[in-house]
């Protein structure tokens, strides 16, 4: 039997939240008493203009340190430990060069010290089409490629909680309407928040659409388009809403 890459039904949270987020860094207030809820299986996007602390608050979701004042509650609905149930997907990809691709694949457990799973990172990377490329280096795969090892090894964590930091936004056009397609897919169990500046790619993928503005930075929920992601990039549903949401993006306080 194939390992699957689906998370048991103990492990899925019926959602998570943010509570009471506030990042500064000397007098500047970036955000304060910034809150978000994350429901369970769902994709929700966050966009806003570049510096209003989108990536650094999934930096602090993470658990990685961007300032001395900084603070923030995550938590599940069911207030369990939140140890390692994080997955992050950035801007760059990541693979190690000197590491084979299904070696990168299990990159996490080889870094905490865990057992290698080489059947499950081979079972991942067939179901992102590239079974064929596990013994290749990664200077030697494409951009969308390296993409695909990457969701791979995100998968490979088995993390209820993925976040995504414009991890696509390298990628030509036609690429990127795959692996969308390609994400949901493989993404459908888990929690996933991405940050973009993309608005017809939040259009596509949203479950939820969040935008961040003003300063010190709100969060804003702006009704996503119809149907289930991913959605056609063509169809008149994303472009009734893509004005709309131009609109939450360019809007200033009175």
């Amino acid at each position: 039997m194939r390992p699957s890459d689906s998370l048991s039904d103990s492990l899925v949270p019926d959602g998570f939240r943010v509570l009471d987020a506030r990042l500064a860094f000397g007098t500047r207030v970036l955000f304060d008493d910034v809150s978000l809820s994350l429901p369970a299986s769902s994709w929700s996007c966050l966009l806003g203009k570049s510096g209003c602390g989108k990536s650094s608050l999934l930096r602090m979701m993470a658990g990685l340190d961007v300032s001395s004042d900084a603070r923030l509650t995550l938590m599940d609905t069911s207030h369990r430990p939140f140890d390692k149930r994080i997955a992050w997907m950035g801007q760059q990809d990541l693979l190690l060069p000197w590491r084979r691709v299904i070696d990168n694949v299990q990159l996490g457990a080889v870094m905490r010290g865990e057992r290698h799973d080489t059947d499950r990172a081979m079972a991942l990377l067939e179901r992102v089409g590239l079974g064929q490329a596990a013994r290749r280096y990664p200077q030697t795969l494409s951009g969308g490629e390296r993409a695909r090892v990457a969701l791979a090894r995100t998968l490979f964590e088995q993390a209820p909680l993925v976040l995504m930091d414009e991890p696509f936004a390298a990628l030509d056009a036609m690429t990127r309407l795959d692996i969308h397609a390609q994400a949901c897919e493989l993404l459908s169990d888990r929690i996933v928040l991405m940050v973009t500046h993309d608005p017809l790619e939040a259009l596509r993928l949203s479950d939820q659409l969040l935008v961040m503005r003003d300063s010190p930075a709100r969060i804003e929920r702006v009704l996503p388009p119809e149907g289930a992601p991913p959605r056609d990039p063509a169809g008149a549903s994303i472009s009734h809403h893509h004005g709309q949401l131009l609109k939450a993006l360019t809007e200033q306080d009175a």
